[in-house]
C-alpha cells in the first residue's frame, strides 16, 4: 500500500467566528508524488497550507505530516518539511548565500554542513554566479529560485510550494517547472503545491484536488479528471432567439446539453463526428449556427463542470484581492 505522507480529515479554519476559509476538507498525499491544490485566489489554498505547516491551528479536524500531528507534534513537523511561500521572504540586505545560511542557522544545521549544502543548492537553482550579490539586485525569477533553495536547506522529505510561479514570466515559469520535476525525480521528494494556473497543474501534478470556496469538490489525476467529463466539449451559438436544447439533445452521441448566456455547451462522444450532425439537425429545423468550437476535455472544462464557472471568471482584481487580505489579517489578529 502506498504510504500517505500527508493526511487531513475534516480540516477546517474559521476566522473571527464567521469567515470560513477552509470548510471540512479531507485529503491524502502519497509518498513521492506531486500533489496539486488547484483553485482561484481566495479559495482556501494558502490557509490549508498554513495549517499543514503549523503556522495556523485548525478550528476543527485533524492533519498529519509523515505521521506527526500538526498541532500536537508541530516541532516534529517543522523538522521534516520545507516551505516556499507565495510571498518573498528573503532579506534584501543580505546576499543570496547569506540568506541560505541564515535559514540553515534557524534549522540548527552545523555551519560546515550548511556551507556545503548552500553551495549545492545555489548550483541547483543556477544562482551560484550571483551568490555574493545582495538580494535587492535580484530579479523576480532569481528571488523565486532563492526561495526554493532556502526551502531545501534542511533536506526536507516534504516540500510545500505556495503558488511557486506566481507573477513570473513564461520563461522563468518553465525553468521553475524543471526544478520541481528534478526534485521529484532525483530526490524522491513529496511535493504539495498550490496553483491557479491550469497548465501548471496539468504539467506537473500526479494528482489534483480542485478547491472552491474552501471545499474540495473533486480529486484525481489530470487524466481521470478530464475523463470524468465523459466526452469532448462542443460550444455553439445560433442566430435565432430560441431554445434548441431538445433538438441538440436528440442527436446521437450527445450526452448533455447546457444553455449558458445564449450559447450551448454540449458534452458529446466523438465530437468531430457529432458536431456536423448537430449542425445538420439545426439546419433542418430552420436554425442558423453562427459559432461553433470543439475542444477535448481540459482542466478548465473540468473546473467549469464541477464549480459551474471557468477558473478565469473567479479571479479577483488586485484591489479586491488586497482588500480581502486586509480583512483576513485583521480577523486572524482578533
Amino acid at each position: 500500500m502506498v504510504d500517505e505522507v500527508i493526511k487531513a480529515e475534516n480540516l477546517t479554519k474559521v476566522f473571527n467566528r464567521s469567515l470560513v476559509a477552509v470548510d471540512h476538507i479531507t485529503l491524502s498525499v502519497r509518498e513521492g508524488e506531486v500533489f496539486g491544490f488547484l483553485g482561484p485566489n481566495g479559495a482556501g489554498k494558502t490557509t490549508t497550507i498554513n495549517m499543514l505547516i503549523t503556522v495556523l491551528k485548525p478550528t476543527e479536524g485533524t492533519a498529519s505530516v509523515l505521521g506527526f500531528d500538526v498541532v500536537k507534534q508541530a516541532d516534529n513537523v517543522r523538522k521534516v518539511i520545507g516551505v516556499v511561500p507565495q510571498e518573498y521572504t528573503a532579506d534584501e540586505d543580505l546576499t543570496g548565500y547569506e540568506n541560505i545560511m541564515l535559514c540553515a542557522d534557524l534549522y540548527g544545521i552545523p555551519r560546515d554542513v550548511a556551507k556545503k549544502r548552500a553551495l549545492e543548492l545555489l548550483e541547483l537553482v543556477e544562482l551560484i554566479d550571483f551568490k555574493d550579490r545582495r538580494v535587492e539586485t535580484y530579479s523576480g525569477g532569481m528571488r523565486r529560485r532563492l526561495e526554493l533553495a532556502c526551502g531545501l536547506i534542511n533536506r526536507p522529505k516534504v516540500l510545500f510550494l505556495d503558488e511557486p510561479t506566481l507573477g513570473l514570466d513564461v520563461q522563468t515559469r518553465a525553468a521553475t517547472w524543471e526544478y520541481i520535476r528534478r526534485l521529484k525525480k532525483e530526490y524522491g521528494m513529496t511535493l504539495f503545491m498550490t496553483t491557479h494556473y491550469l497548465e501548471e497543474a496539468d504539467a506537473l501534478c500526479d494528482r489534483i484536488a480542485i478547491i472552491d470556496h474552501g471545499k474540495i469538490v473533486v480529486t484525481g489525476t489530470p487524466s481521470e479528471l478530464k475523463d470524468s467529463l465523459g466526452g469532448d466539449i462542443i460550444t455553439l451559438a445560433i442566430k435565432e432567439n430560441a431554445d434548441v436544447t431538445g433538438i441538440i439533445q436528440s442527436v446521437e452521441n450527445v450526452k448533455e446539453v447546457r444553455k449558458e448566456d445564449g450559447s450551448y455547451r454540449i458534452k458529446a462522444v466523438k465530437g468531430e463526428i457529432t458536431a456536423p450532425l448537430i449542425i445538420e439537425a439545426l439546419l433542418k429545423k430552420g436554425f442558423t449556427v453562427t459559432r461553433l468550437s470543439l475542444t477535448e476535455p481540459t482542466l478548465n472544462e473540468v473546473y467549469l463542470e464541477y464549480t459551474g464557472r471557468a477558473i478565469r471568471d473567479t479571479e479577483e482584481s488586485r484591489a479586491e484581492f488586497m482588500t480581502r487580505r486586509i480583512h483576513l489579517r485583521r480577523a486572524r489578529q482578533r
